[in-house]
């Protein structure tokens, strides 16, 4: 059987045979996205040697690991790539698997590539992690010029389809995570699956363990309450009343960027023509199954909740919107007085109003209506019955529906 490919695989073969300067290439993004089979595939699409290592110290045999995770290891399986490089007309791959497992990584990445800069020795390096790219750096560290970050993001639709045979149904309730797919007919597997080896690592190695958080507790709770929550404006003085906690709205917005960049939950502002409004945020997942999986509903169950079936169809554009967008396109949702739009995208001077209909909720007419009275340049999109329906709307990113829907 072929194992299937995703996009990133041809971006990263062509960055480590096609970039003359030989720039590492980071691969980073959400746990559990598929980023070392995308780093495995590339290794042997590449047609270049390599040595694959591994920091985490996973079950493969086939990994060169230390049993604990030095610089000095590190710079050790540079030096030994530097002389398999010298061998070779094209050089030599050094790929290191899961890197914020070294403290100080970075900087002693970067004085190794300065000096192969230097020399000229061909040596190639591709790194993975799974914590956010500016933790897994550091916030503070210069990196121009000697990475090509290549992020990974959630699986979509039509890539669970075509690896797994998902219905858009089965996508909606257990998610785009490709390790999770087999757990679907063992729903109880797979929502250990979810919460014990996504969720909770997540929150406990990729944020808690490479930055600055106070309150480990409050941001496991506000994650909690997020998926709780997904689809639904909350004030901050809310989410405290509901975390029963004494901390303040400053520390609450920090966590939920923290969650957002570790793809967990975001947050989304109140759209406003001059962009300062002050609002209560909108949460949303960025992966409907941060949010079924702690529901406690089996698929039947959940499809049978018009309501809550209705919030995860919501959930879901939000996250597919945020997942795909590119690189200059902003994310909110609308809200005056009893108007709501579910959710705003905007680029320049292009904005587009979605409204999502699904379960019992109806989409309102009136709030689009109102939304084009106020921002008269904007256009507006209906998604589900009457309007795109939603699996051809999934079907496409961000940026296509925000040109298709452009003056």
């Amino acid at each position: 059987m072929t194992q299937f490919e995703r996009p990133h695989v041809e971006t990263v073969v062509h960055r480590l045979a096609g970039d003359p300067k030989r720039l590492v290439v980071a691969v980073t993004g959400p746990r559990q996205t598929g980023k070392t089979t995308i780093i495995r595939q590339a290794l042997r699409l590449a047609g270049l040697p390599y040595e694959y290592v591994a920091c985490d110290q996973p079950d493969d045999p086939g990994a060169r690991r230390p049993q604990r995770p030095s610089l000095e290891w590190l710079v050790g399986r540079w030096k030994h790539a530097r002389r398999e490089a010298e061998k070779t007309d094209g050089g030599f791959v050094l790929a290191v698997d899961e890197v914020q497992h070294l403290e100080g990584w970075s900087g002693v990445m970067k004085g190794l590539w300065d000096q192969d800069q230097a020399t000229g020795c061909p040596v190639r390096v591709i790194v993975s992690g799974s914590a956010p790219w500016s933790m897994l750096i550091g916030l503070h560290e210069s990196m121009m010029g000697r990475f090509l970050p290549v992020q990974v993001s959630h699986w979509s639709p039509k890539e669970m389809a075509d690896a797994f045979d998902f219905s858009i149904d089965e996508h909606l309730f257990f998610g785009g995570y490709p390790g999770a797919a087999g757990y679907r007919s063992k729903v109880q597997h797979w929502r250990n699956y979810i919460l014990n080896a996504i969720v909770a690592p997540t929150i406990e190695r990729d944020i808690v363990a490479l930055t600055r958080v106070d309150k480990p507790s409050l941001m496991r709770r506000l994650m909690d309450l997020a998926s709780r929550y997904s689809g639904q404006p909350l004030s901050y003085v809310k989410m405290l009343g509901q975390l029963q906690d004494a901390g303040n709205t400053t520390t609450l917005a920090h966590y939920l960027d923290l969650l957002s960049n570790a793809g967990l939950v975001m947050k989304l502002d109140n759209y406003s023509a001059n962009r300062i409004k002050a609002s209560s945020p909108k949460l949303n997942v960025l992966n409907t199954a941060v949010m079924t999986a702690p529901a406690g509903y089996t698929f039947d169950e959940a499809r049978a909740d018009r309501s809550f079936w209705g919030r995860i169809v919501e959930s879901a554009v939000g996250a597919h919107l945020h997942n795909s967008r590119s690189v200059g396109t902003e994310l909110h949702y609308w809200r005056h007085r009893n108007r709501e739009v579910d959710f705003v995208l905007s680029r320049g001077p292009n904005v587009l109003g979605i409204e999502v209909k699904s379960g019992l909720r109806r989409a309102s007419p009136a709030s689009l209506d109102d939304f084009q009275k106020r921002f008269p340049g904007a256009r507006t999109l209906l998604v589900g019955p009457g309007g795109v329906p939603l699996n051809e709307f999934l079907s496409d990113p961000a940026s296509y529906w925000l040109d298709e829907y452009s003056p």
